[in-house]
This record gives structure tokens, sequence and C-alpha cells, in this order.
């Protein structure tokens, strides 16, 4: 996840942050401060997006549903780096993920509408904007390619190492069933990583939240895929003149 970005006044979301100074200043008006709940569903599938939300904490799931029997496997994380839903300004105004809220925070949301307006009349807003579409594209494909050729325990390790960007501390409210639904396997799998973690030392759990002990160690165990994804999003949302 970026720096936070150097640039005055700031909102504490970095996509807002890192706008045209003008055109953080039309949309300040517009902007409501919201709480995020924990579960709280932001999006269904195939449903118009009335808003968008740019997390300042906490953290919002993109999830992939498996036609009528609704199984969720995440796709995608989006924190105080992005926000929610690059698709809708990008042409598709009804989303076929969904999107909830797995880590309960805050956020600033504004009217679709009106992002769509402002994207339209400024170039580098519309650029910015193509760019995370991108970082989007990356991560999800990426995230298929992770969930085909690596072990659980890496993945397990790429995911809490995500989560741990976006949380505000190092404990964060998670059960292994969430777990279990985000990584797309079964719950006792997850027990076994979880376990295996834990014995090293880089991670505790205990009802149902998880605290990070080693972060570097964490990052030993982790696939590829985490610092790849870092690397992208450096790469194609650095400030540009």
């Amino acid at each position: 996840m970026p720096a936070q970005s150097t640039r005055t006044p700031t909102f504490g979301n970095w996509f807002l942050d890192a706008m045209p100074h003008a055109t953080r200043e039309r949309i300040r008006k517009s902007l409501q401060a919201v709480d995020m709940e924990i579960n709280q569903t932001i999006h269904e599938p195939g449903q118009a997006v009335e808003h968008v939300y740019f997390p300042t904490s906490g953290f919002i799931s993109l999830l992939a549903r498996d036609g009528p029997a609704a199984t969720s496997v995440e796709i995608g994380m989006i924190g105080r780096e992005g926000m929610f839903s690059a698709s809708a300004m990008l042409g598709d105004e009804r989303p076929s993920y969904a999107a909830m809220v797995q880590l309960a925070g805050k956020a600033l949301r504004m009217r679709a509408a009106s992002m769509r307006r402002e994207a339209q009349a400024n170039a580098a807003l519309q650029g910015m904007l193509l760019r995370y579409g991108q970082v989007n594209l990356i991560t999800v494909a990426q995230n298929s390619a992770c969930n085909r050729l690596h072990l659980l325990e890496q993945r397990f390790a790429r995911w809490l190492l995500s989560a741990h960007d976006r949380a505000d501390g190092d404990t964060f409210a998670m059960t292994h069933e969430f777990l279990a639904m985000m990584l797309g396997v079964r719950r006792p799998g997850v027990t076994i990583a979880a376990q295996a973690l834990q014995a090293d030392g880089l991670i505790s759990y205990t009802h149902g939240a998880i605290n990070v002990i080693d972060r570097k160690g964490l990052e030993a165990r982790a696939c590829y895929c985490y610092e790849f994804v870092q690397n992208e999003f450096a790469r194609l949302m650095r400030p540009r003149a």
C-alpha cells in the first residue's frame, strides 16, 4: 500500500489525496463521512452503484459468487489506498461482483453520478481511474494464479499481510469461517495453516481475533504475489506531473 500523500489538506484516503488539488476542493462538499460495519453489504451483483466509497479505515472485500449457491470467494480488497467502485467509473454501472465490509472502519462517500461528472471533465482524474482499474485487473489475475499455484499457508500469509496493511493496528477481528470463504477452501485447512504460523511465532489467534506478531516473518512466508501486487500499485499509481 502506498505511503500517505504529503499533500494538504488530506482526507486519509490515498486515492482522494492523490487527486488534483482543484478536484479535491470541488468534491469536498459532496463527500459524506460514513461508518462501515462488519458484514455490511455495500453492493449486490447487478445492482446500480449509487455511491462510491473511499475507505479511511477498515476494508471492503470484493466477492465473486457461485451462482444460486451464493458461495463466495474474495477477488479483491479495498482499504484506504483505493475506492469502490472503479468499475462504475469506467462504464460498468452494474458490476457483477458483490462488495462487503470485512473489517469495520470509516469511509467518505459521494454520489457515483457526481464522481463520473468530475472524471469526464478532468483528464488527470480519468487517467487515475484508468490506472486504478488496471491495478484491480492485475490483482484479480494474480489472485487467480495464486489460488491455483501456491500452497494454502503461503496464500494465507499473503492475505494476512494485505489485511494488516489496511488495519489500524496489529490485531483485527477475523474468524476461520470467514477466512475459509475468502480463500475458497474448507475451514480445517485454514485452521492448519493458522496453527503453523502461530507455532512459528508469526501470529496469534484467539476468540476470533488475529494478532500479527512478526511482520517480517510473515512476509518471508508469503508467496511472491503479495510483493508483485504492491509493486504494480506503486508503478501504476505513483503521482504524475
